[in-house]
């Protein structure tokens, strides 16, 4: 059996939804800031988008379940690091497209209508990394990545 490929553990991430954001992978998402193969052993560091983001855990043993499942892989290790730093920057194209098609923004611009005549309606959303605003067009509210 061959050892694994960096390409081959980045796609085996992009089988691993966020657990807040289940539309995105985490590699999407954009917290994977490393991957480093030697051999069989697998090593991924993520960021996460936030200090203290009650889901790292949960990432975590998704991620290195993933890893374990590859074939070569004998030993997988993750850990978390506090840089780079992620922001909203770090989301794919594709995590993009489908944070809109989720409800969520990336700006302040309505994903339902694409109106920029919004209002926050709170600087917390559901999750700390998130807001709520409100469009006075299609009058739906909606999250925002901050």
């Amino acid at each position: 059996m061959s050892a694994p490929t960096p390409d081959a553990v980045r796609a085996a991430l992009a089988g691993v939804p966020d657990p807040e954001l289940p539309a995105l992978s985490v590699l999407d998402l954009g917290i994977v800031a490393a991957v480093r193969v030697e051999g069989a052993a697998v090593e991924v560091d993520l960021v996460p988008t936030f200090t203290g983001c009650p889901a790292t855990q949960v990432i975590r043993d998704e991620v290195e379940a993933a890893l374990r499942a590859m074939p070569g892989v004998a030993d997988a290790r993750v850990r978390w690091v506090t840089a780079p730093v992620w922001s909203p920057a770090r989301i794919s194209a594709e995590g993009r497209t489908a944070l809109k098609a989720f409800g969520v923004s990336m700006d302040a611009g309505c994903p339902h209508c694409d109106s920029a005549r919004t209002d926050q309606e709170s600087a917390f959303g559901p999750t700390p990394c998130r807001a709520l605003r409100f469009c006075e067009d299609c009058r739906n509210s909606f999250e925002v990545m901050k």
